[in-house]
């Protein structure tokens, strides 16, 4: 029976070193339980996705280099298989490769056949295809190797099994969306069990910039019973016993709808704060929603002591913003400072009022408040060298309910791929653990407080209309005759379609965030600036507009 060790590793882009001592502190527990072979996520040496280092040549030869100080510490364990993705170069090509290590030296490569160009994957722009089959033997079972895209399509599977593969393994670095592991389980049914072999899928764990992955690797029998998974949002050390037909290993439990969307956002946080450097986080609490989701994630994943909060009080925010604003810190023992702005707002109106020529106050004035609280923030971040946070969700970012150079101002926006009805159900979620969130939050009318009386909609469709047209426009990719047929007012659809695309240019000057759906704003959204298209409903089978 061949022992593998799947090793769920958590990989920093560009830090090949750091890679390196991951993967032999793997290989190492691995050898404590008794592992023939250990797997590592796709491009587990550079991490993923590494995007255009990958044109450099002085990184590739770094990564070269990286590999031969692996192969030298795997000496201490030579029987052992280790299979490491990683770029190899072959000519005038690079491939998304993996290569087998065993006895101080590469028994087997592997070059990736599927990359995939869509999305948030652009691997045609980096590698060249490859997908020659490899096949190697250990402990009597012949072992295939695949990578990621390679098994959401049957061709290199099949290759694989006709080269005489007993068992598939394949490194991935899948990125999370919400209930994107049963979208894997379900295509590795379809693809490899179809072949009658056990499948072992090793996935990347850890956050890179705007993606999560979110781990749980699993294992498939040869009948396509899942019978091993990882854990989910977490390095973890998953061992297997498999032969030419039988699998096995622990399973690690499913989370919720809400739960997958709630870790991937606390381990999106941990890692663009610790990976980037950070001393911690320093967000503006509003004693409103959104704010005080973002304060929870924050403490989650870094800690009480990490992480600051400020409140900036004007003349139209109410008493019970304050208090619930300082009872939320109080329940997540986090340092709140009260900084009043009210100073700043007399001195831009005095000096702006010549410049201004005397028009009538609005929505300038109101964006001023956003604005002095952006500034007054970032020179906590700048002093501190902290993270500043930004605290807007996808809803408001959509329409353009948000301020540049204010609320919008900030290194990475938690909650930026949240709608709001979500952002309700996860503050939900996390008062079920420890009650930090007061339920007045929770019940009342949101407003950005900017003038007396204001809510959100005073300037916008009641959210639950407006989350819904925006999760079909937005990540279904419905059409307006779509979304009129689902019971949306043509008069409604026309002017939240409108507020989209007149606010691609804040969008495009919008902090990173995590992204949790399967289309979030950012390297999935690519929307030209300057655009005059207006959205009509087409009957394509006629020709005609209708």
């Amino acid at each position: 029976m061949l022992q593998v060790a799947v090793a769920q590793i958590n990989s920093c882009v560009g830090d090949l070193q750091g890679n390196v001592r991951l993967i032999a502190a793997a290989v190492q527990a691995a050898k404590a339980q008794g592992a023939h072979l250990v797997l590592t996520p796709e491009l587990a040496l550079t991490g993923y996705p590494a995007e255009d280092l990958l044109l450099r040549p002085a990184f590739l030869q770094a990564c070269d280099e990286a590999l031969k100080t692996l192969i030298d510490l795997l000496r201490e364990s030579p029987e052992i298989a280790v299979v490491v993705g990683l770029p190899r170069r072959r000519g005038q090509h690079t491939f998304n490769a993996a290569v087998v290590i065993r006895y101080g030296k590469i028994i087997a490569t592997y070059g990736k056949l599927e990359l995939p160009n869509y999305a948030v994957f652009d691997e045609q722009r980096y590698f060249s295809p490859d997908g020659a089959p490899c096949v190697f033997e250990l402990e009597g079972v012949r072992v295939g190797l695949n990578i990621c895209e390679d098994v959401w399509a049957s061709r290199a599977p099949a290759m694989a099994r006709a080269s005489g593969a007993q068992v598939l393994l394949a490194l991935n670095a899948s990125p999370f969306h919400l209930e994107k592991q049963q979208e894997r389980i379900d295509i590795s049914r379809r693809n490899i069990s179809r072949l009658g072999m056990p499948f072992i899928f090793c996935n990347l764990v850890g956050g890179q910039d705007e993606l999560v992955f979110d781990g749980g690797s699993f294992v498939l029998d040869g009948e396509g019973a899942l019978v091993a998974q990882a854990k989910m949002f977490q390095e973890d050390l998953l061992m297997v016993a498999v032969d030419d037909r039988l699998a096995s290993g622990r399973l690690a439990p499913s989370l919720s709808y809400e739960e997958q969307a709630y870790q991937a956002l606390v381990l999106g946080t941990r890692d663009y704060v610790q990976k980037n450097g950070f001393s911690g986080a320093v967000l503006g609490l509003s004693g409103g929603v959104d704010s005080a989701l973002v304060l929870a994630i924050a403490v989650d994943a870094l800690g009480p002591d990490k992480v600051r909060a400020v409140m900036m009080p004007s003349p139209y925010t109410l008493a019970i913003s304050i208090e619930d604003a300082a009872a939320c810190a109080k329940a997540l023992g986090v340092q709140l400072s009260s900084l009043p702005i009210e100073p700043l707002m007399s001195g831009f109106a005095a000096t702006l009022s010549p410049a201004l020529g005397g028009l009538p106050q609005g929505l300038t004035e109101e964006n001023l408040q956003a604005r002095i609280r952006g500034n007054l923030l970032m020179a906590i971040s700048n002093q501190t060298g902290a993270l500043l946070l930004a605290t807007g969700n996808k809803s408001e970012i959509a329409v353009g309910y948000c301020t540049l150079y204010g609320d919008m101002s900030g290194g990475f926006a938690v909650i930026k791929d949240l709608v709001k009805g979500m952002v309700y159900r996860l503050c939900r979620l996390r008062n079920q653990q420890s009650q930090v969130i007061p339920d007045r939050i929770l019940s009342r009318a949101p407003s950005a407080e900017l003038k007396h009386d204001q809510t959100d909609q005073d300037s916008l469709p009641p959210y639950d209309a407006l989350d819904d047209m925006l999760v079909r426009f937005v990540e279904q990719g419905q059409s307006r005759r779509d979304l009129v047929a689902a019971g949306h007012a043509e008069a409604d659809v026309d002017r939240v379609l409108r507020m989209i695309r007149l606010s691609e240019y804040k969008r495009r000057q919008a902090a990173p965030g995590v992204r949790i759906s399967p289309r979030a704003f950012g390297r999935d959204w690519r929307y030209p600036l300057t655009n005059r298209f207006v959205e009509q409903s087409y009957n394509l089978e006629e020709g005609g507009k209708t």
